[in-house]
């Protein structure tokens, strides 16, 4: 069994409440040198650790900072986490996670379940910020510190927010593919469990229309977040439009963009000669398939360093008293997964 600080007292031979101010190194400790070298070494024979929880009631900190994530099989959330935690770890604090699994009813748990595991602030990936706003709200009031992490929202969030724009990169992506002369677009949409489309179909129509491609020649296909759904879902476009086919391929994120190049090779089709493919989010995969994908990316580790500034700052008493809202832009990086269309 775990030692307790009673158990270091006896072995010590004195009080609990002695032993606890020499292994604290409280200031007001009055213990002799000899009382102090015999609780030590009674810690040390016992292999004795304080424990956090007990530290931090007395303290009022816990110095543990929590993050839910919605997808661990995605490459992009393990590597944001390992940022964040190499982040507050700077600082003293241990990270603690609780995955929702790409489901807004478990995100919903997780959000709540997260504030009850002792933590000092939260960092919370945000599927939904819509869904979420009341819970969020009701946190800004009466919760820890917390900074939601989300697609730039239509109006701003009630907590500390650090946000994605994607509009610049959506745009560089669709000049991009449309300098090249794609005229047939795809855009496969991946959607968490109980998410409807939201705006997203009428974005990408609304950028595409500006540059005058007709609805007609805009496929919008919706899919489950995990890669095999994404194939299945861009396999079943690619097999009803076999005569008008998308030439151009833009997904919510990578895992998604390589789904859709499994179903273009099912379909003897070769990326890029037959079929330009975009994904989003620049997991570090990407870079190393045998045909690079080319990727809107999000700066990552400068939104990581922003939530964990924000994070400490509120924990410490040294924030703003209102939310703050830090918008970051996102870019296309051209690899090898698009060219021109293939000639008719």
């Amino acid at each position: 069994m775990r030692a307790r600080l009673i158990d270091v007292a006896a072995r010590a031979g004195v009080a609990p409440n002695t032993a606890s101010t020499i292994l604290n190194n409280r200031p007001d400790s009055w213990a002799s040198k000899e009382t102090r070298e015999r609780v030590l070494l009674a810690a040390k024979e016992l292999n004795y650790r304080p424990s956090k929880a007990a530290l931090g009631v007395r303290l009022g900190r816990y110095n543990t900072i929590g993050l839910v994530v919605p997808d661990l099989h995605n490459p992009f959330y393990p590597v944001l986490a390992d940022y964040l935690d190499q982040a507050v770890a700077a600082h003293g604090y241990d990270l603690i996670l609780e995955h929702s699994r790409n489901d807004l009813a478990s995100e919903q748990h997780c959000f709540q379940s997260i504030l009850d595991r002792q933590v000092d602030g939260v960092a919370l990936i945000v599927s939904d910020p819509e869904l979420h706003r009341p819970f969020l709200a009701g946190l800004a009031v009466s919760g820890p510190p917390a900074v939601a992490l989300a697609a730039k929202p239509a109006v701003a969030l009630p907590v500390d927010a650090v946000v994605s724009d994607f509009s610049a990169g959506f745009a560089q992506a669709i000049d991009h593919l449309i300098g090249l002369g794609h005229e047939r677009f795809a855009f496969l949409c991946a959607l968490a469990k109980g998410q409807d489309d939201g705006n997203r179909q009428e974005l990408f129509r609304s950028l595409l229309g500006a540059r005058g491609i007709a609805p007609e020649a805009i496929s919008f296909v919706r899919c489950e977040h995990h890669i095999a759904s994404a194939r299945d879902a861009f396999l079943g476009l690619l097999r009803q439009t076999k005569s008008r086919r998308p030439t151009a391929l833009i997904a919510m994120n990578d895992l998604s963009a390589i789904g859709a190049m499994r179903a273009a090779a099912d379909e003897k089709l070769v990326v890029p000669r037959d079929l330009s493919v975009i994904g989003v989010d620049n997991i570090p995969l990407g870079e190393f398939l045998p045909v690079a994908l080319t990727t809107i990316a999000q700066p990552i580790q400068d939104m990581v360093a922003r939530t964990a500034a924000l994070l400490i700052q509120r924990i410490e008493g040294k924030a703003a008293t209102r939310p703050t809202q830090t918008v970051f832009s996102t870019e296309l990086l051209l690899r090898e997964s698009t060219a021109k269309p293939p000639r008719r």
